[in-house]
């Protein structure tokens, strides 16, 4: 520090000096949190009421990473005879993550889940923070908590108060590269007819209070939230009408379901949103609308783009029927009408869901944007990294964790944790 004195510090050393005075100062705050944590582990060890048939062995040192660095912590050890696992009353109560202090643990899975691998986000704890976790262990943390993270992002909650005129509920699947033995027996779109992903399904809740000037719906601020599953359909909507539930479904003035037009989503709506408003992605309908006029016409026809601008306007104007019917007068020959009979299925089958022009006076939204979004975000920039392949137990872990984040329940779900740990030390097994 005293080249620091003798000169007044410039580029390089600059940082050097910072780097010193982290280190400096997290090395007395390591040290005050040590003398802190042991103080209330002797107190807790003091007052400990083993359970029947646990036995106390003794005291058992370990040495505690935190945020600030790492530190001894010396406790009371209890085992059980005939268990494997014996039980620290000190770590229950304090809430240590094996040797992980909770904020440290709550750091290193947020930094796991949300960097793309797990070294990236090693790196990114030791540039910012100066803390040095593996990337293995990152990843063993995250497994860890991340098993707890799945089942608690799809338990029974009491409702929130909601009084949005809008609520919105938001699904769809996308596929995550999986390994090989995650995908025996699973269909898929390689030419041999076997699959590269498996599918998660990604649901949204999102609530709406106003419009915009011009009429256009407007997302609350920080309202969606959002759950993952690998389950089937039928499951996945059992959890997502229970995460609507929790938002506070029931006192939304309108439930408006905004899904894309496949036939599964469709009976998820009808089993576990009957009394929604259903509509298909607008731009969904875009995508079957193309498909329909290049069966009718080539891209370079003089007729195609004023045709597609027309059947567009007719869309946004409950004009689904009108389609439908000058299409079939456009078809010419035999094959062109088989094919373009296939496309117009779609429109046949969503006609209901398809009265945009209808929807929009309502100030409801149309296009499915928000979970779209979501489906890349959540899923696609941390599962479709190049040469990721996953199993789905850790795929699930790391999903529920960023949807956790993502919808502000971070806090929530880590107080949980902590109480639950807290309970292990009830004298009776009031926590099972």
């Amino acid at each position: 520090m005293r080249q620091f004195a003798a000169r007044p510090p410039g580029g390089e050393a600059v940082q050097q000096l910072e780097v010193l005075l982290r280190t400096a100062l997290f090395k007395t705050a390591s040290e005050l949190v040590e003398f802190l944590l042991q103080q209330a582990a002797d107190r807790i060890d003091a007052a400990y009421q083993p359970k029947p048939g646990q036995v106390r062995k003794g005291r058992e040192s370990l040495r505690v990473q935190g945020i600030f660095g790492s530190f001894g912590l010396t406790r009371d050890y209890y085992y059980h005879a005939g268990k494997t696992e014996g039980h620290y009353p000190a770590d229950a109560a304090l809430g240590l993550e094996v040797a992980y202090t909770p904020a440290l643990a709550r750091l290193i899975c947020l930094e796991g889940a949300d960097e793309t691998s797990y070294e990236k986000a090693s790196s990114h704890l030791q540039e910012t923070g100066g803390i040095s976790v593996s990337g293995r262990q990152i990843q063993r943390t995250v497994a860890r908590v991340g098993k707890e993270a799945v089942a608690w992002q799809k338990h029974e909650s009491p409702p929130q108060k909601c009084d949005a005129p809008v609520m919105y509920i938001s699904a769809d699947g996308t596929g995550v590269p999986m390994r090989r033995v995650e995908l025996a027996g699973v269909d898929g779109k390689q030419q041999d007819g076997s699959a590269k992903t498996k599918q998660v399904y990604l649901g949204c809740v999102f609530t709406q209070h106003q419009c915009d000037e011009e009429g256009h719906p407007m997302r609350d601020w920080e309202s969606t939230s959002y759950i993952s599953s690998f389950d089937s359909v039928d499951y996945f909507g059992i959890w997502l009408r229970r995460e609507a539930l929790r938002r506070g479904m029931g006192g939304a003035q309108q439930i408006v379901l905004l899904i894309d037009g496949a036939s599964g989503l469709e009976k998820l709506g009808k089993d576990y949103f009957p009394d929604a408003v259903q509509i298909v992605d607008f731009y969904h309908a875009l995508e079957h609308l193309q498909v329909a006029l290049e069966i009718l016409w080539n891209k370079t026809h003089p007729d195609f783009q004023k045709q597609r601008r027309r059947w567009i306007q007719l869309l946004l104007k409950d004009g689904v029927a009108r389609i439908i019917t000058a299409a079939r007068r456009a078809a010419t020959d035999g094959p062109q009408v088989a094919a373009l009979e296939k496309a117009l299925g779609y429109f046949e089958r969503n006609q209901a869901r398809m009265q945009y022009g209808s929807f929009r006076r309502k100030g409801y939204f149309i296009g499915s944007g928000v979970i779209e979004a979501g489906c890349r975000a959540v899923v696609g920039s941390r599962c479709k990294q190049s040469g990721m392949f996953w199993s789905r137990p850790g795929a699930e872990k790391i999903l529920a964790l960023r949807c956790i984040h993502r919808s502000q329940r971070l806090s929530s779900f880590w107080k949980d944790r902590l109480n639950h740990s807290v309970a292990n030390n009830d004298p009776l097994d009031l926590a099972a």
